[in-house]
């Protein structure tokens, strides 16, 4: 990919992931809500114990999809490859979005797996652009032209 489509593509899977981590931490407020209100209880556990879990688990994958931004976000500013700990994140995010796409497809329909297959483009574009940029040794800037001797 071209060195000027990096950035954009970075930067817009930031902001879609940003926007996917507030409506995940919104949807499982909501639901925890229901839950609580309705008095509902599956298998006989407490109806608070089943709202809070929803409220955590919403707010924890909200903060994974939040720092997954995070981490495009910084790949962009820099444009520079990101480093493990952040390819190792990015790359679980990928597989999560794959995931989460082929569940889609049956439980909520084709515009969701849309979505989904979309954010997982975005992710795994900037990883191999990057990718890409290292392996042919270009990026970053030139720190010094003095040549060395033996």
């Amino acid at each position: 990919m071209d060195a000027v489509a990096r950035r954009p593509v970075a930067w817009v899977g930031a902001v879609v992931l940003w926007a996917e981590a507030v409506g995940i931490a919104l949807l499982n407020w909501f639901l925890g809500l229901v839950v609580d209100k309705q008095d509902m209880s599956m298998g006989g556990l407490d109806p608070r114990a089943m709202s809070v879990g929803a409220w955590v688990a919403g707010g924890l994958f909200g903060l994974y999809l939040a720092l997954c931004g995070l981490a495009l976000a910084r790949t962009a500013i820099r444009d520079r490859a990101p480093g493990r700990f952040a390819k190792i994140l990015l790359i679980s995010a990928a597989v999560v979005h794959g995931l989460l796409g082929a569940f889609a497809v049956g439980l909520v329909g084709w515009v969701a797996f849309l979505f989904m297959m979309v954010v997982l483009g975005l992710i795994v574009l900037t990883l191999m652009a990057y990718d890409k940029q290292e392996a042919e040794g270009g990026g970053g800037t030139v720190l010094s032209t003095s040549p060395t001797t033996p």
